[in-house]
């Protein structure tokens, strides 16, 4: 079985999900996905019950972090790449880094991690993925879950990210959402 770079992220709107202050989130989501699905490495992401689209990955669940405020849900994904260097350049260019810059005018200050990631074999679900996340917030990264900053490889030694082919990746990103 193939080993891939998992990611899941989480953040918690400030107002409830259909508040117009979130409008500009919205705007993004959408366009966001289709950015990933087309970017260098990318090999899939869960869906949401109930969604057209893709398909859950198991039944959707939130962090401990995770408080409710009448609209049942809050932003976070789950999906599955080919390398660290291919996340990397999707996450931190075109439309997902402008989304990045502008989180904090619609979503609450983080006391957790932003992301986790970690190696899977398989389809990862979501209440692995949650597990996983508060792993990282409770005892800082390791193999089973990292970030950026402290990666892993797939044999669970510390890694770096290729800068270089980062930015060649990135690079490739762009030209291929020029092309559309």
């Amino acid at each position: 079985m193939q080993t891939r770079l998992a990611v899941y992220n989480f953040g918690m709107f400030r107002e409830p999900a259909d508040s117009a202050v979130n409008q500009g989130f919205r705007d993004l989501e959408t366009p966001n996905f289709l950015a990933a699905e087309r970017a260098v490495g990318f090999v899939g992401r869960a869906g949401y019950a109930g969604e057209p689209g893709q398909p859950s990955w198991g039944e959707q669940v939130y962090p401990r972090f995770y408080v409710e405020r009448g609209d049942g849900g809050s932003p976070s994904t789950l999906s599955l790449w080919q390398s660290l260097e291919c996340l990397f350049a999707f996450a931190y260019s075109g439309i997902h880094a402008q989304a990045i810059r502008r989180a904090s005018d619609w979503l609450v200050e983080k006391r957790w991690p932003a992301y986790v990631l970690w190696w899977a074999e398989g389809i990862p679900d979501w209440p692995q993925a949650v597990a996983r996340f508060e792993r990282l917030h409770d005892r800082g990264p390791s193999p089973e879950a990292f970030n950026f900053k402290t990666p892993f490889d797939q044999h669970g030694a510390v890694a770096a990210i290729d800068r270089k082919a980062m930015r060649r990746l990135a690079h490739a990103n762009q030209r291929r959402r020029e092309s559309l």
